[in-house]
């Protein structure tokens, strides 16, 4: 390779935002995406962050259903997908259009969600893909919520003794 010969950019992994202005239902995406396809002990990673939040079976089979997506779009992609790092700030367009997918089929929005499908997989496996997409974004919208409302119940100041007099 010589110094005039450009270097080639992955279209997938080219950054287009940050993950920090996404929602915590598409960062959540992103980033168990990442771990998914980089880490071989994807499964008990997830469980360990599903389960709290979700019950024992719903977090398990919800871990199960996002590592089955994540891999689904790993084997059947329309290319090769390409992730971030799990530390990097940046989100690439692979990763956007994933974490669109989950937040779409969460949402309802069926059509938007095949839409998102059929850019990353092969059109045979998109509607397949969609609905382990609604599941998975439902799972991650659940997790939020209640990691949110268990974070206000911490936050919440006590409530003072009976008999407390106020001057």
């Amino acid at each position: 390779m010589s110094d005039m010969t450009p270097i080639r950019v992955l279209r997938g992994a080219a950054s287009v935002g940050r993950l920090m202005d996404l929602g915590p239902v598409e960062a959540g995406a992103v980033l168990y995406m990442r771990l998914s396809w980089t880490n071989p002990d994807a499964l008990d990673l997830l469980e360990r962050d599903f389960v709290p939040l979700l019950g024992l079976s719903a977090g398990q089979a919800a871990a199960r259903g996002f590592l089955q997506m994540a891999s689904l779009c790993q084997i059947h992609g329309r290319r090769p997908l390409c992730p971030h790092s799990q530390t990097c700030a940046c989100l690439g367009g692979d990763e956007a259009c994933f974490a669109h997918l989950l937040a779409s089929a969460a949402e309802g929005a069926s059509e938007e969600a095949l839409m998102m499908a059929l850019l990353l997989v092969r059109a045979d496996f998109a509607p397949v893909l969609a609905a382990l997409a609604q599941d998975a974004g439902l799972a991650l919208h659940r997790m939020t919520l209640r990691a949110v409302s268990a974070a206000s119940r911490t936050d919440t100041p006590a409530a003072p003794a009976a008999g407390t007099t106020f001057h």
